[in-house]
């Protein structure tokens, strides 16, 4: 049982770091473009919110936060982003359970637009900007990166480091696993190719990287703030999951307790973490609770993608959690009389 659990907490954290690089490398080369651009109305700042915030990972919603501190953004976008995005966890649905994972995305973005637009309409928050420092966050503030010179990258390849021939190596052997279908679906489908597809890419990105956006943002960021954590939340999940399974017949317990999960599951995405909400994630990928629940965690849970809004205000904070609580249980509650 601890192979088999260990195998799949590897092959998903695996697929969130290749995801991770992918994103962290299209950040970087396109910081700053959409500033200018979300100023202009309510609705772009809206939409631009929402879409930010479904990136996956934490840097979407850290931006959202870092707009609504220079008055860019309104309370109403901090709620669309929120409720848009689900952190990490993101990755590992869209490892699980792709074909639900777009569609909790699409879902997620609409609910958000929906939130976004009521709160500013029904909630004054004066107070809230009065308490927010004119300042900047400290993400992701240094010099643009060009991350690709074609002359300087045999000279890395020659005077490696550590950092670069580890996840080069990493790389290299997590490609060579999809292709001989140790890691991923046994048969060639779109799934396998995908994953094919981003992993060659990030050991392309390995490779040519300059050393500071390898060591600065692929190292530090990824590897040293997030993979850890994403395996230890993710091997946890499965390993509780398989026990459970084992000594209690959790499915039916959660069968006629949907209410009471559904109220779990937003309670838990109170908690301004990314892996809490994993266990939700795992439960829905075996078929043990419906839709809703899954739906209703993903619009409450928001990462740690809340906690600069935690150090900018504390009633901002409290105010976008409390919304964004209301909304999960009102949909939670609305899929589980619709039968979802």
């Amino acid at each position: 049982m601890i192979i088999k659990v260990l195998r799949h907490a590897l092959m998903i954290t695996g697929f969130v770091f290749v995801m991770m690089l992918v994103i962290e490398y299209i950040n970087v080369q396109t910081k700053g473009k959409w500033h200018d651009e979300i100023k202009k109305s309510s609705w772009k700042q809206y939409i631009l919110s929402a879409l930010l915030g479904a990136v996956p990972g934490c840097l979407g919603a850290f931006t959202v936060v870092s707009l609504f501190s220079h008055r860019i953004v309104s309370l109403g976008s901090i709620v669309a982003a929120m409720i848009a995005t689900s952190g990490d966890e993101s990755f590992v649905m869209f490892a699980t359970i792709p074909g639900r994972a777009l569609l909790i995305t699409g879902l997620l973005i609409v609910i958000g637009l929906i939130a976004g637009v009521l709160t500013d309409r029904f909630f004054t928050h004066s107070a809230i900007y009065d308490k927010i420092k004119l300042n900047e966050l400290p993400i992701h503030k240094e010099e643009y990166c060009k991350c690709f010179q074609k002359n300087r990258v045999w000279n890395q390849l020659k005077n490696c480091t550590l950092q670069r021939a580890l996840l080069i190596a990493i790389l290299f052997i997590f490609v060579g696993s999809i292709i001989w279908g140790t890691i991923g679906p046994p048969k060639w489908n779109w799934i396998r190719v995908t994953l094919l597809i981003t992993t060659s890419f990030s050991l392309f990105v390995a490779i040519t990287v300059p050393d500071h956006f390898l060591e600065e943002h692929l190292w530090e960021h990824i590897v040293k703030k997030h993979i850890h954590r994403i395996f230890l939340w993710t091997f946890g999940a499965l390993l509780v999951l398989e026990i459970a399974m084992m000594h209690f017949n959790v499915e039916q317990w959660i069968q006629t307790n949907r209410i009471l999960i559904i109220l779990i599951a937003c309670l838990v995405g109170l908690i301004p973490e990314s892996g809490p909400h994993m266990i939700f994630v795992m439960l829905f990928a075996r078929g043990t609770i419906p839709f809703s629940i899954l739906l209703a965690s993903s619009i409450v849970q928001d990462g740690h993608g809340m906690l600069p809004m935690l150090a900018e205000s504390k009633r901002g904070f409290v105010t976008v959690k409390g919304i964004n609580f209301s909304v999960g249980i009102i949909v939670g509650l609305a899929g589980y009389a619709i039968g979802l």
